[in-house]
């Protein structure tokens, strides 16, 4: 077992002629809060899908847990695709938790979190229940495992995305803006569980505009900026004595300072 799970060289992503990574070089450690901030539109979302294989990337590297994802080392010349196979396996043991909740509407909250170690996993379903459940309470959400998610908040639904994460037992957790879609009440909720992870050593990349969170729980903060790795380090380092101009001018603004 690595004690650097993820590890990404020289990472570049465009759409077009939109460039949105250049060349990320970043490294995370086993049971490491990473929370990544930054503008919106400085590539802090197409990393993460990067890392998880949803995104296809142009050039560079990334290895997770010694096994490369999206695009391999270069190989004669071009560069050798991992099988989707291969991918789909990887992606089961990197857990992800999108803006929106993504929860099957027509499907109770316990079977929105059995599901996929069912179907996938070949898990057995009494096992699963039993996992799901735990979850659950961990969650603080036992009491709605037969609800569907038209009848939950939307801080309960994200709860339950990050229950239906675990659900997979991951490796890794990667969180996009898990808060954002939340109205404001909603938010210490989810925040909540996500510090309870933290504090259990679960390996996070957590990309947020809750810088408060970042300084709380972040072993390191990562701030980037149109599509680079502008600064990072402790939060203490990063917030109150930031190295670089655009660093100390984006959390002026953020910060209210």
């Amino acid at each position: 077992m690595t004690d650097t799970p993820i590890k990404i060289r020289n990472l570049y992503k465009s759409y077009g002629s939109n460039e949105v990574l250049r060349g990320i070089d970043l490294d995370v450690q086993r049971g490491e809060v990473v929370c990544v901030i930054g503008p919106s539109g400085s590539g802090k979302s197409t990393l993460l899908h990067c890392i998880n294989g949803l995104e296809a990337f142009d050039s560079g590297e990334i290895v997770f847990c010694s096994e490369y994802v999206g695009w391999g080392r270069e190989s004669g010349g071009g560069r050798a695709r991992v099988s989707e196979r291969a991918m789909t396996k990887l992606r089961q043991r990197i857990g992800m938790v999108f803006q929106q909740f993504n929860l099957f509407p027509h499907m109770t909250v316990l079977d929105n979190i059995t599901v996929a170690p069912i179907q996938v996993l070949g898990e057995e379903r009494n096992n699963a229940i039993e996992r799901a459940r735990a979850l659950l309470s961990k969650v603080g959400l036992a009491h709605k495992a037969d609800a569907f998610p038209s009848q939950l908040s939307g801080g309960q639904q994200q709860r339950v995305a990050i229950a239906r994460a675990l659900a997979m037992q991951p490796e890794a957790m990667l969180f996009d803006e898990a808060t954002s879609a939340l109205d404001p009440e909603l938010v210490g909720e989810v925040l909540g569980v996500m510090r309870h992870l933290a504090d259990e050593g679960m390996t996070m990349v957590v990309v947020t505009h809750e810088i408060g969170f970042a300084r709380d729980v972040a072993d390191r903060i990562v701030f980037m900026d149109q599509g680079v790795v502008v600064e990072q380090g402790p939060p203490n380092d990063i917030l109150t004595m930031p190295t670089n101009p655009r660093t100390r001018e984006f959390l002026t603004r953020s910060l209210g300072a």
